[in-house]
């Protein structure tokens, strides 16, 4: 009778390693796959939504390049004066002070250089070093313009005030989010349709969603507005009129990378 015990006892005990063991393989084939799911059985897609919204700012920089002789503090004040009189343009039409950046302020020396084809080849003769024969100011401002209507006037009129360089025009949103979200909602639609389609065609079921990647990164429309010579932009204070500003349409994309489990 106890060596039928110590049997039962036996093989009960064999019978619960048994079932810890297919428990423990069960707990960690889920962790495992809960770290990494879908990790031999998942495939990905990918999608992409565009919107076109207009765009309602415009923006450009603009500046004043003064070339003088070695005085230093003339060329600064009257560099300083244009600029001034530029920016005072802009506040008279509205432009508020935190859509007017000053970006750069450079003063640079202009050299003279020898010709030195001509000097003898002698040993004690030596080129002489290039001369400061003058200086250059730059200051750089850039503007946001929120009522395009006026881009137009606006660009002309820092001309007229002073600006002898003008650059960078460009259009932009100044909330693009709802633009993107619309975008977004395309991208998702379209991947989740291309899953299925592939889950049909390859005979499976579309499993849970194990990751996603969103790239909605979108840069402003840049139109081709180079900087101009001082000599051109002194010329177009007399003859050039208001250039009329087209905005145009701006195609807003957003990209999703989905990646599902297998089923």
């Amino acid at each position: 009778m106890e060596q039928k015990i110590k049997n039962y006892l036996g093989i009960a005990g064999t019978v619960g390693i048994i079932i810890v063991a297919i428990a423990g393989w069960r707990y960690v084939g889920a962790y495992a796959d809960s770290l990494q799911p879908g990790s031999y059985r998942s495939f990905s897609v990918s999608g992409e939504g565009k919107s076109v919204a207009i765009p309602d700012i415009a923006s450009f920089s603009f500046g004043v390049i003064t070339e003088g002789g070695k005085d230093v503090t003339a060329l600064q004040t009257q560099n300083t004066e244009k600029i001034n009189k530029a920016i005072s343009f802009l506040k008279d039409q509205g432009i508020e002070e935190k859509d007017i950046k000053t970006e750069g302020y450079n003063l640079q020396p202009r050299y003279q250089y020898s010709n030195c084809s001509y000097i003898s080849s002698r040993v004690d003769t030596a080129c002489p070093p290039p001369a400061i024969v003058g200086y250059t100011v730059t200051q750089t401002v850039s503007v946001k313009v929120r009522e395009l209507k006026k881009a137009g006037d606006i660009l002309s009129g820092v001309v007229n005030n002073g600006a002898n360089n003008v650059s960078q025009l460009n259009f932009t949103l100044d909330d693009p989010e709802a633009a993107k979200a619309a975008a977004r909602t395309e991208a998702f639609d379209k991947a989740k349709a291309k899953a299925k389609a592939i889950a049909d065609e390859g005979g499976f079921r579309v499993g849970r969603l194990v990751s996603v990647s969103v790239n909605d990164g979108n840069g402003p429309i840049i139109y081709g507005m180079g900087a101009g010579s001082a000599e051109d932009a002194y010329l177009a204070k007399s003859i050039a009129p208001s250039p009329t500003i087209e905005v145009g349409s701006q195609d807003v994309k957003v990209s999703v990378y989905l990646t599902y489990e297998i089923k």
